[in-house]
């Protein structure tokens, strides 16, 4: 039974200081935003002095502590926590806390975080994605913070507020000294409120005590009295809800016009979008016509061209074909005994050309043997070409086979002089 009572004990106090940290984190941003109506927020404020305590005691609820090799556990601050849950934020600070040089603790970091975030009106963008990061909230806190619970999300949405009020504060006071303790004072929200069956008692209770204090007085005096008495609390009661609604109306309107300007960002950051991707379809779907077009182009070019090499082949075809016919003279006029060679001989004794002409291949070689002869042997015979007009094919098989110390030539062929000395 002690045990259990215990336990209970626990689960209350566990649960009435989530409750109270929540509800005077809540009041505290109320309170800010009405000071923030009639002067400016610095570090001097004591409802942002309460503020950052309030928030402090919030990030640091149920935080789990560093286990060393050993098996102790260190005590750390939230700045780890932050540091390691938004460091994936776009356009951190986290980066350059770490940078500052008269800041050296951790406690010191996350104090001068929370005002840097404050002033770039960032701090529920930063809370909001830390939760959202929630292997690394549940490694850094333990069972029964705040941060792990479903109100987190609700501070989140609650610290939206504080984007309306232009934060005004110096990175080198003696907030940030880690020495100081986070006090948070509650006696600003200890308000009582009378309700109006006590103030219509407490009235009843005056008129009493002025009727009897006052038996010389007369009837119309202390009617006076109790109705001026009665118009005062009337009016200071109207007073109060008044202000209570304009404070309210007032709250309202920050966070109203704080929610407009994020939708409005978002608005126009998504028509921007929109207009970047309509552009690029647009781009995307010109140039895919100007490409169709060039191969279109390209494909009837090589279209015509493949017709065109088409027709020429043909006709290189056509005219190699009836240049072969010309060339070669029917079966049945040729005799393959006849010959017609007219040729030019080179003799080499003499240095001189000499027209001759043959009617037949035995002539031919009878010709060229007795030239051969009356030259003498040469001491390097060779080869000479043959040139002329052969008639038919056994003509040009017999003349292959000649070997001669001449030349013989085309008379079509205009020589001056021999174009190679035989050797």
């Amino acid at each position: 039974m002690a045990s259990l009572s215990r336990r209970r004990g626990a689960g209350r106090s566990s649960v009435v200081e989530r409750k109270n940290l929540l509800t005077v984190c809540r009041f505290s941003v109320k309170t800010l935003l009405d000071r923030s109506c009639f002067e400016t927020i610095d570090d001097a404020s004591p409802e942002f002095v309460n503020f950052v305590s309030i928030l402090e005691h919030i990030l640091s609820h149920r935080l789990k502590g560093q286990t060393t090799w050993f098996g102790y556990e260190s005590p750390r601050s939230f700045w780890d926590y932050i540091k390691a849950a938004c460091s994936k934020v776009p356009h951190n600070c986290i980066r350059s806390i770490e940078s500052m040089e008269n800041v050296r603790s951790s406690r010191a970091k996350g104090r001068a975080w929370m005002r840097v975030v404050l002033m770039e009106k960032r701090l529920s963008e930063y809370i909001s994605f830390a939760l959202k990061d929630f292997k690394t909230t549940r490694r850094f806190f333990e069972e029964g913070a705040i941060i792990l619970r479903e109100e987190a999300g609700l501070l989140a949405d609650t610290l939206i507020g504080l984007n309306t009020i232009d934060f005004s504060f110096c990175l080198k006071g003696e907030g940030l000294d880690d020495s100081c303790p986070a006090v948070i004072d509650y006696t600003p929200y200890l308000k009582f409120t009378q309700s109006a069956d006590s103030i219509s008692s407490d009235e009843e209770e005056m008129r009493t005590l002025g009727s009897s204090g006052s038996e010389s007085s007369t009837p119309d005096k202390t009617a006076t009295a109790a109705s001026i008495f009665t118009e005062q609390s009337n009016l200071v009661s109207k007073c109060k809800r008044f202000e209570q609604k304009y404070r309210m109306a007032l709250e309202q309107k920050g966070y109203l016009e704080e929610l407009v300007r994020l939708r409005e960002a978002q608005l126009s950051e998504a028509v921007s979008h929109n207009k970047a991707l309509q552009q690029s379809l647009a781009d995307t779907h010109l140039s895919h016509t100007l490409e169709k077009q060039q191969l279109e182009y390209i494909i009837v070019e090589l279209q015509n061209q493949l017709t065109v090499l088409k027709n020429n082949d043909l006709r290189s075809r056509q005219e190699l074909t009836a240049h072969l016919t010309n060339q070669w003279p029917s079966p049945d006029a040729l005799d393959a005994n006849a010959v017609a060679l007219d040729t030019l001989l080179y003799r080499k004794s003499t240095g001189e050309w000499e027209e001759k002409s043959f009617q037949s291949l035995e002539q031919l070689s009878a010709g060229m043997s007795l030239t051969s002869n009356t030259q003498g042997k040469e001491e390097t015979p060779s080869l000479r070409g043959l040139c002329g007009s052969l008639t038919s094919v056994a003509s040009y098989k017999s003349l292959a086979s000649l070997r001669s110390s001449e030349c013989l030539a085309s008379p079509a062929t205009e020589i001056s002089s021999p174009g190679v000395t035989p050797s």
